[in-house]
């Protein structure tokens, strides 16, 4: 796996990829590879900890989630099971973003990779931590998010009929959940 790694790193370096086509792929499980995203967003190969970001960040964007539940990182003639313990990314920051007359809420992951709040994109919370907001990604990812994005969540939350929203171009978020 190593060796299709690096050619897929240099791949998306040259191509410039934003996500590689996860879609196109569909090869046959390669089998399970001890690779653990701990609830903290840290990666870990065989117990230690992966420090390399650019490593982080090329994992990242071939992994997957499918319709069984488990992620998968996956390559054009690879594909291996990862084990996942909460969310797999995290959302570091939110920013607002003005696009003509619109303020659209723009999340940055741990990866560096910012994505757009809106209805493809949308906030549901996480209830195993007391309905902490965790946005939903592409590929059937999610990132959860961490202390200070949830503040700043808080912070850019409005009163909408006595409820804190959060508006985002045309999406919007009640940031309470609803009965």
């Amino acid at each position: 796996m190593a060796d299709a790694l690096e050619e897929l790193e240099k791949q998306v370096k040259r191509r410039n990829f934003d996500s590689p086509p996860l879609h196109l792929w569909h090869p046959a499980l390669s089998g399970d590879i001890p690779i653990r995203i701990a609830a903290d967003g840290r990666w870990y190969h065989d117990g230690t900890v992966i420090r390399r970001e650019s490593l982080v960040r090329l994992f990242a964007s071939i992994l997957r989630r499918e319709e069984d539940g488990h992620y998968y990182l996956v390559t054009p003639a690879e594909k291996w099971r990862i084990s996942v313990e909460l969310h797999p990314l995290i959302v570091t920051d939110v920013s607002v973003v003005e696009e003509g007359e619109t303020a659209v809420l723009r999340a940055t992951l741990n990866t560096g990779k910012t994505v757009d709040i809106d209805a493809r994109h949308s906030l549901f919370f996480e209830p195993t931590l007391g309905d902490i907001p965790a946005l939903k990604l592409d590929n059937g990812l999610t990132a959860l998010c961490s202390r200070p994005a949830w503040y700043r969540l808080v912070d850019l939350a409005e009163e909408r009929d006595g409820v804190p929203t959060l508006s985002s171009g045309d999406y919007h978020f009640a940031l309470v959940p609803q009965p």
